[in-house]
């Protein structure tokens, strides 16, 4: 199962959960299921959030595949810059 590690602000608003094992293939699907259980966490992981899947940093990974082994980080959105 793909494993999604949540940041501190994510474990907030997930009831205090560090990890969530999913049984999915694709990102879209993986957001899907954290909406029906975590509803407060689901409306953070829209606009602007790029995911982490082993690793690689995406924008657009809705449709990105995802294996049994892997590891999933939901990135907030960065600003700034000079």
């Amino acid at each position: 199962m793909a494993r999604v590690r949540l940041s501190s602000d994510q474990r907030r608003l997930a009831g205090g959960v560090e990890s969530i094992d999913v049984d999915v293939s694709t990102v879209a699907e993986l957001v899907a299921v954290i909406q029906d259980r975590f509803p407060q966490l689901a409306a953070r992981l829209g606009e602007g959030m790029s995911v982490a899947i082993d690793g690689e940093v995406m924008s657009n990974a809705d449709y990105e595949p995802l294996s049994a082994d892997s590891e999933v980080y939901f990135l907030p959105p960065m600003s700034g810059g000079a």
